[in-house]
């Protein structure tokens, strides 16, 4: 039977149907591009996701405000401040202020499960590598003159040069940003000597390089660093965190005495807390160290200098009284740090390379171009480390070793020698008094804070495989 339906209807019944798919159409395409459209932003502008940045003080002011953070506690089990942060970051290889060429920190948090277990990051050997140093000599405003070896006329740059390469693995790269996104509402502290503030000045160098705003980052007080003042705050604005430096030659008390010809003489009590700890309970990352002043000379001599109690030995032994001074340190940790609220380092001895003498009796390193490379000075242990491991085991509350001593030992080249101090324009160089002991920056101390990062990562890495 022939369609009776008029012309007119059929093409008006085919339009309807058309414009009904088309709609369909538009509908899925529509549905397709919303729920694409963060990964297409990806592929648009190749930037770092804008939610780390977040600024948590809103108003900008010409003078940044002078106030001391407060800290913010670790949740229960939990070491680092964001769990979720590898999920919110996980497009993200921003590697001091660029993006990283060889994938994401997520990438990089999977090749740390895979060895971080096996892995002792601290037996290897120094490699030449090109991509170092992080930052430049000269870059960093940061770094006091007497680490400032360039800057102070040292010629050669080679030294800058090397990486630290464990056997077993490859640290992860200093990842400026996602060190601080771990550190987020946190007070990250070292205590202790000069070395301490080598690594501390360090420490700030690698994230200034990383900072797209470097404005972000100052100290509360507006203090220059300089080797005479024991105390200094670094605010990151962006991340509402600080890196912070106090100084504790000994970590146990230093005071005075009234000899018997009314002379005020120095003393060192072994079985007190040094007064500065107030500070340390005030902090969610701690790095502790102490050990070069021990050699000094009043230090090493121990005549009429240690004390227990009231009393003054006219004579003790300084290896003993070292020991001692761990101990007071480690029962102190015990009873005032909590373990899951606190993180705890302590840096271990790294070594001097003083030449025909020691640093006070004509000792030198002048010259020192390369590493040790071989021989027994790589193998060697000094007993204050053996004290420090046998402190740390006894203790409740765990504290990660950074063992640097062996690392140390190769790195002869590393130190600022007769390049600590700058000199007037062509005043020649004295070579009478040399620092064999601190390090120039850019240099050996980069590798600590690497170290440090390496470790935030695994452990964060180790609690989400609980």
């Amino acid at each position: 039977m022939a369609d009776s339906s008029p012309p007119q209807k059929k093409r008006h019944n085919i339009f309807t149907f058309t414009s009904i798919l088309f709609l369909i159409s538009i509908f899925l395409i529509l549905l397709v591009f919303l729920s694409s459209e963060k990964t297409l932003n990806l592929f648009i502008s190749p930037s770092i996701n804008p939610e780390i940045f977040a600024q948590t003080n809103t108003t900008t002011a010409a003078t940044p405000p002078i106030v001391e953070p407060e800290s913010t506690s670790f949740e229960s089990n939990q070491i680092f401040s964001n769990e979720t942060h590898v999920e919110e970051n996980e497009n993200v290889g921003f590697v001091n202020g660029s993006i990283g060429e060889n994938g994401s920190v997520k990438e990089e948090e999977k090749e740390v499960e895979k060895w971080g277990k096996n892995c002792n990051f601290y037996m290897g050997k120094w490699v030449k590598d090109d991509g170092y140093p992080v930052y430049q000599p000269g870059s960093c405003p940061f770094v006091d003159e007497a680490y400032d070896c360039q800057s102070n006329g040292r010629p050669d740059f080679e030294f800058m040069k090397w990486r630290w390469k464990p056997d077993d693995c490859d640290l992860p790269r200093f990842n400026a940003t996602d060190f601080l996104v771990r550190i987020r509402g946190k007070r990250l502290m070292l205590v202790g000597d000069s070395m301490n503030r080598n690594q501390f000045e360090s420490m700030l160098c690698l994230l200034h390089e990383g900072l797209p705003d470097k404005s972000k980052m100052y100290e509360v007080h507006g203090y220059k660093i300089t080797k005479g003042r024991g105390f200094y705050i670094f605010k990151f604005v962006d991340f509402n965190c600080t890196i912070e430096y106090v100084r504790s030659h000994f970590l146990v008390r230093e005071g005075t005495r009234i000899n018997g010809q009314g002379n005020s003489n120095p003393t060192l009590s072994m079985d007190k807390i040094d007064k500065t700890a107030r500070k340390w309970t005030q902090a969610d990352i701690l790095v502790f160290n102490t050990g070069h002043w021990w050699t000094h000379g009043k230090t090493s001599r121990g005549k009429n200098y240690y004390k227990e109690g009231d009393y003054v030995y006219p004579k003790f032994d300084a290896v003993e009284a070292y020991r001692k001074a761990l101990k007071t340190w480690g029962e102190w940790v015990d009873k005032n740090l909590n373990p899951a609220r606190q993180l705890v380092f302590y840096r271990a001895y790294s070594s001097p390379h003083f030449r025909g003498g020691d640093w006070d009796s004509g000792g030198t390193c002048n010259g020192e171009t390369e590493p040790i490379l071989s021989g027994t000075f790589l193998d060697s242990y000094p007993i204050k480390m053996k004290i420090v491991e046998d402190v740390i085991q006894q203790m409740k509350v765990p504290v990660i070793l950074l063992n640097v001593t062996r690392l140390t030992n190769f790195r002869k080249d590393g130190h600022p020698s007769v390049y600590g101090k700058m000199r007037p324009k062509g005043m020649k160089v004295s070579t009478r008094k040399q620092d064999c002991s601190h390090w120039c920056l850019p240099g050996v101390p980069d590798a600590w804070n690497e170290l440090i990062y390496a470790t935030l990562v695994y452990q964060q890495t180790a609690i989400r495989q609980v």
